[in-house]
């Protein structure tokens, strides 16, 4: 069976939960659309979430991998479109590093864009009742870092993954409730949207295959 591979982020700045950890760990072993969803936990800590979402790749040999984090302060579901190659932290991670102006590729590209099929994800999503949009900038914190790390994964000759990008989520009700005028959105709606999601990544693909074989 097929594979797809589902990261949230660990709790930071204070936070008591992170939104992205809170809906991915409730997709862990769903099977949908003919694969199954795998999730992890990766840490708010530049470096060692990249070397952690590697090491999960490397264990699951997914098909796809879509990693999520929170971006307090939005109101949508958020395809990211880019990630830049730069490290620039306006807090401390959850280990007090706080890189500033640093590439995070030293001979990489300056920036890898997602291989998600973001448009039509996002009209999926609206025509389902979901606020969503496509997001210009992943920012320069780690859920920019984490995007990065991945298509750069995604790059080399070697990798079987077929399509990866980043998402980025609302507050939960819970936390905008501690941040006034914060917009949020609830577990449920995040969790349709990320089932949608992955279901229409998962047909797109399928259908360039029969398109691929009728040519052939």
């Amino acid at each position: 069976m097929r594979k797809v591979l589902v990261t949230g982020i660990e709790p930071f700045d204070g936070e008591k939960i992170n939104p992205s950890w809170e809906v991915v760990k409730q997709l862990g072993d769903l099977e949908l659309s003919g694969a199954k969803i795998v999730v992890r936990q990766l840490p708010c800590v530049f470096g060692k979430a990249i070397d952690a979402l590697n090491v999960a790749i490397d264990e699951v040999q997914p098909e796809m991998v879509i990693c999520v984090g929170q971006a307090g302060g939005r109101s949508d579901f958020s395809i990211e479109r880019v990630a830049i190659n730069i490290n620039d932290a306006r807090i401390p991670d959850n280990e007090n590093n706080q890189p500033v102006d640093e590439t995070i590729v030293a001979d990489g590209p300056a920036a890898y864009f997602s291989t998600l099929p973001i448009k039509t994800i996002v009209n999926g999503l609206r025509e389902s009742g979901i606020p969503a949009s496509v997001s210009q900038t992943a920012g320069t914190y780690v859920c920019n870092h984490i995007m990065y790390g991945l298509l750069h994964r995604l790059a080399q000759p070697s990798c079987k993954v077929v399509k990866g990008g980043f998402i980025h989520i609302p507050y939960l009700p819970e936390q905008a409730a501690r941040h006034p005028g914060a917009p949020s959105m609830s577990v449920h709606t995040v969790m349709n949207a990320l089932e949608l999601t992955i279901a229409i990544a998962l047909h797109t693909e399928q259908d360039l295959r029969i398109a691929e074989g009728a040519t052939h």
